[in-house]
């Protein structure tokens, strides 16, 4: 990618993936683009990670260089050109610093909230690792716990299909879509041994996404990460 407006590395990504009625969706969905399955399943995720050696249009801002974030976001594609492009789209996306959301959110068009957030690796016998988010004087959070060693994505598992997403898809308004690009390469992951999650999803997302307050998830696995890119957003 030439002349980046973001770089940094993503690591540790925890992903609590969920099987969804698509008209729980299609509120959410930007426009010229469809729902993307998997296996004729639609997906909603919970994600938690960390971003690391993070640079605006090449330069670090202090303070603002690692940090956590969580968000809860779908599967989508687009068709450019005979050929698609599948992307993700995000219902809220929650990190500590108050410069990355209104960055994201005024140039974007993503749906940054700040909370106080927290992180914990411990890497012994086994490798656990956990993210916490503070709404409304609780705290929510989710972990995992995982063998040490990551294995290589599966062609044609589920996954390579969450995390093999490139783009990114913001809904403007009816008619009118952001759309920017993300650039990594493909991900090792760590099959989960235990997880636990203590999200209060209804008041976080809002009552669409209640259902996930006692939704067991189709599959839990951390991605391993890597560097990224992220492209300069356009408006379709």
């Amino acid at each position: 990618m030439i002349n980046p407006f973001l770089t940094a590395e993503w690591k540790n990504l925890i992903m609590f993936n969920y099987a969804t009625d698509p008209s729980v969706l299609l509120p959410y969905l930007p426009a010229h683009t469809i729902p993307d399955t998997y296996k004729d399943t639609h997906y909603v995720s919970l994600v938690g990670f960390m971003f690391q050696h993070t640079k605006v249009l090449g330069v670090k801002i202090p303070f603002h260089i690692n940090f956590e974030e969580v968000n809860l976001r779908f599967y989508v594609k687009r068709k450019v050109n005979g050929e698609w492009r599948r992307g993700v789209v995000f219902v809220r996306e929650i990190v500590p610093k108050h410069a990355i959301a209104f960055v994201a959110n005024n140039l974007y068009s993503e749906r940054y909230s700040v909370m106080p957030m927290r992180h914990e690796v411990k890497n012994g016998t086994t490798l656990s690792v956990r993210y916490g988010w503070k709404h409304k004087g609780a705290w929510n959070e989710m972990g995992i716990s995982t063998a040490k060693m990551p294995v290589a994505m599966q062609a044609g598992s589920s996954e390579e299909f969450i995390t093999e997403h490139y783009w990114g898809y913001n809904r403007v308004s009816a008619s009118r879509t952001t759309e920017y690009k993300v650039e990594h390469p493909k991900w090792n992951y760590f099959p989960v041994d235990e997880y636990s999650v203590d999200c209060r999803f209804s008041e976080l997302y809002g009552n669409d996404f209640a259902f996930l307050n006692n939704a067991k998830p189709l599959s839990v696995f951390m991605a391993e990460g890597s560097a990224i890119s992220v492209g300069k957003g356009t408006r379709i």
